[in-house]
């Protein structure tokens, strides 16, 4: 273990964590947490062992000169405090443990271990791992993320997708069973990335997780230049794709089968959603109705429970969520 400032006292921490590989499309998920490490002024306060976990060969360290001396950055896995402010979040401030790293080589389950110490230490309520896949969804319409968690409980009490998942999986699926097995609540949310253009990076399936995570956590994410630079992404995939008929032809069938069978993106409940993003990034309100507010822990029964706001609120490279083929939980 290296420690690097010492861990320091959080407010209803939530742990978001990616890793670049094999759950990352686009590093789209990856890309997300740099995002809010970016925009939060993140602090880096621990970093795992590279040697207990890389294999330096598939994951080379990198030379760089300061100031004319040479230095080494490993690859690791490093974890940031992220301080949300009150005006961000309705019913008062809360702070995120930001995870961002690589896949690990080796060890696997005390590579889990390790990040849930932290999480326990720091007083952890809930972790949401992001993960993204190849899949057949066209460029032009929303990208769907999928909500997913291995908890019978939770899946009911914030109205999640519970994964039935059977297959090879990655590090995002083991943390999340490790999550499960150690009473920690933890939820997965995976974004859909075109297949026919999966280099990264992918700002708008990027944008697509942080939009999600806004609404699970209900807290107003500062997007910056990623709705820009989102649209830039899908014009220069338009213009390429205009280019090659097949391709146009390709997308155009992909549009057809998402359209017919994918109306409810355009229910009244994804509108709903989409107006109260609004109002949290207007004037940092949440929800005008339901419940909001965070997923806690009952610290007297160790149970889970919601949080509800003060009165005065106001009332597919691997494929992986639903159950399919090849990737996560």
């Amino acid at each position: 273990m290296i420690e690097l400032e010492g861990v320091p006292e959080l407010i209803d921490p939530v742990m978001v964590a990616a890793f670049e590989g094999w759950n990352d499309a686009g590093d789209a998920a990856s890309a997300a947490v740099a995002h809010l490490e970016r925009e939060w002024k993140g602090e880096v306060f621990a970093a795992l062992d590279a040697e207990d976990y890389y294999d330096f060969q598939v994951n080379r360290p990198h030379m760089w000169l300061d100031g004319g001396v040479r230095r080494v950055t490993w690859p690791t896995t490093r974890l940031s405090v992220a301080r949300v402010g009150a005006d961000g979040r309705p019913g008062g401030r809360r702070d995120l443990v930001l995870v961002r790293g690589i896949e690990p080589s080796m060890r696997w389950r005390s590579f889990c271990n390790e990040i849930l110490g932290f999480a326990h230490e720091l007083g952890v309520e809930m972790v949401v791992v992001l993960g993204a896949l190849l899949g057949d969804t066209p460029h032009t319409r929303p990208v769907p993320v999928t909500s997913v968690t291995s908890d019978e409980a939770l899946a009911r009490t914030l109205n999640l997708e519970e994964s039935r998942y059977e297959g090879p999986t990655g590090i995002v699926g083991i943390l999340q069973e490790a999550c499960a097995h150690a009473g920690v609540p933890a939820v997965s949310l995976w974004a859909s990335v075109p297949h026919y253009v999966s280099q990264p990076p992918n700002p708008k399936a990027s944008l697509a997780l942080l939009n999600t995570l806004e609404d699970l956590l209900g807290v107003s994410i500062p997007l910056g230049d990623l709705p820009e630079d989102a649209r830039a992404w899908q014009i220069g995939v338009d213009q390429l794709a205009a280019e090659d008929s097949e391709v146009a032809e390709y997308v155009q069938s992909l549009e057809q089968v998402r359209d017919t069978t994918e109306l409810p993106e355009a229910s009244g409940e994804a509108i709903a959603r989409e107006f109260e993003r609004y109002l949290r990034r207007r004037d940092g309100s949440g929800p005008a109705t339901g419940e909001g507010g965070s997923y806690l822990r009952d610290p007297g029964s160790g149970r889970t429970r919601r949080r509800r706001p003060p009165e005065s609120e106001g009332g597919q490279g691997p494929q992986e969520p639903g159950g399919s083929a090849d990737g996560d939980d």
